[in-house]
């Protein structure tokens, strides 16, 4: 009897896997099937369970996250203050009204922690669902509060892809297929101190990313964010700095406008904002955010902005962030990645944290690298990354702020294998 047992347990086991693999690639038909696509060849990875810098996909694969979410998950994949916060809100309310109607206490209480660690002159916040959305309230405003309509933006920036936020984004590639857009842009060389005279007395704000990071960790150059700054004044013109992907520690400060000495007039936040929900916000002077309020009323509106879960969820990562990372540590993680990254194929690194651009021969060599550290056989877990828009021959490295020095090691370790293969 127990040959055929086991025969019979072998079968189950098999039957179970077969279940598993169709259910499996089921999901993958459904999806490429039924779910708006973004590109001919999506990964198609079916993630189901994700904590601090670990994911693990349908088939018990388990992957180093060095992306997080594109610098949405800086305190890690479900931190459990970040749970615990979700699941409180959810049994006082979920939505109960549109944005800016009702005293909503996450709202409240995220907007206090956020404005008591700005400067000064940031005291205001206007949630939104989405950095792009953010990017979209922060140039109404600039435009009501300044009675002007042109928008000052740099070449290989990213601001979203909605359409006022294409409107400023810096490549033609991804803009030419919307045409027509926004009117009234202008578009400068980013560091750029001879292109700054551009600036006028018409231009209703300038938006820039304080670091770009889309075109592969470009910093700004010593004083242009300074000189920048001084023509915004000069000209009564609103600075935005856009800190969707930078802010929340990502660069080693709380914000990288801080490593370069200026205050912006409207600060952009997204991503890490909501701790791994959909949240953005763009932050001002009290004094210019009523612009909104009159000529005409609900003069920009949302129905989901500042969702309260969101909040909840933003706030109990913005507090783990404030008590228990050190940012610090973000710059010593970064030199450990510097130390280990030194192969050949390596052209050069530019970062500052943990924001990295690794820069390769070419975006094929990149997209070989990327394949195949995701699907690696080696026994060892996978490691999860992606290129950059503009910069598509580097390697993205935005891995949660808190992610372990052995994870680094051993995503390291990888890149230079499959480089020492290719």
């Amino acid at each position: 009897m127990l040959p055929i047992m086991q025969h019979a347990c072998r079968l189950s086991t098999n039957f179970a896997l077969y279940f598993q693999t169709a259910a499996i690639m089921n999901n993958r038909q459904l999806f490429l099937q039924h779910v708006g696509q973004t590109s001919a060849a999506p990964l198609c990875l079916n993630i189901v369970h994700a904590q601090g810098s670990r994911m693990r996909d349908a088939e018990g694969k388990e992957y180093i996250d060095l992306i997080a979410g594109i610098s949405v998950c800086n305190v890690g994949h479900r931190h459990p203050a970040v749970i615990e916060a979700i699941k409180r809100q959810a049994d006082e309310y979920l939505h109960i009204m549109v944005y800016g109607e009702l005293v909503e206490n996450p709202q409240v209480a995220y907007a206090k922690l956020l404005t008591d660690h700005l400067p000064a002159s940031l005291n205001a916040v206007f949630y939104t669902a989405s950095g792009s959305e953010a990017t979209e309230g922060a140039m109404k405003l600039a435009k009501r509060y300044t009675g002007r309509t042109q928008i000052v933006s740099f070449k290989n920036s990213y601001h979203g892809s909605t359409q006022g936020a294409l409107s400023v984004m810096g490549s033609e590639y991804w803009q030419q297929a919307f045409r027509p857009l926004l009117p009234g842009i202008v578009q400068l060389n980013y560091n750029s101190f001879e292109d700054l005279d551009h600036i006028t007395e018409q231009t209703a704000c300038v938006i820039a990313e304080t670091i770009q990071a889309e075109a592969g960790v470009n910093l700004p150059q010593n004083d242009w964010l300074k000189a920048l700054r001084a023509k915004c004044s000069e000209t009564g013109t609103l600075l935005v700095l856009d800190e969707i992907q930078c802010g929340f520690g990502r660069n080693g400060s709380l914000w990288a406008f801080e490593q370069f000495e200026v205050v912006p007039d409207i600060l952009l936040l997204g991503k890490a904002l909501g701790g791994g929900m959909p949240l953005g916000a763009f932050v001002s002077d009290k004094k210019i955010m009523d612009s909104f309020t009159h000529n005409p009323v609900l003069g920009h509106i949302n129905t989901f902005g500042g969702h309260p879960v969101c909040c909840a969820a933003g706030l109990a990562a913005f507090e783990v962030l404030l008590r228990d990372i050190n940012l610090a540590d973000v710059q010593r993680k970064e030199m450990l990645f510097r130390s280990l990254l030194t192969h050949p194929r390596i052209r050069s690194i530019h970062s500052r944290g943990l924001m990295m651009a690794v820069e390769l021969d070419d975006f094929d060599t990149n997209k070989q690298l990327i394949d195949r550290l995701i699907a690696s056989t080696t026994g060892q877990p996978g490691v999860f990354t992606d290129w950059f828009l503009f910069a598509p021959q580097s390697l993205r490295i935005a891995p949660p702020l808190n992610i372990p020095d052995e994870d680094i090691r051993i995503a390291c370790q990888a890149i230079h294998a499959i480089l020492d293969s290719l």
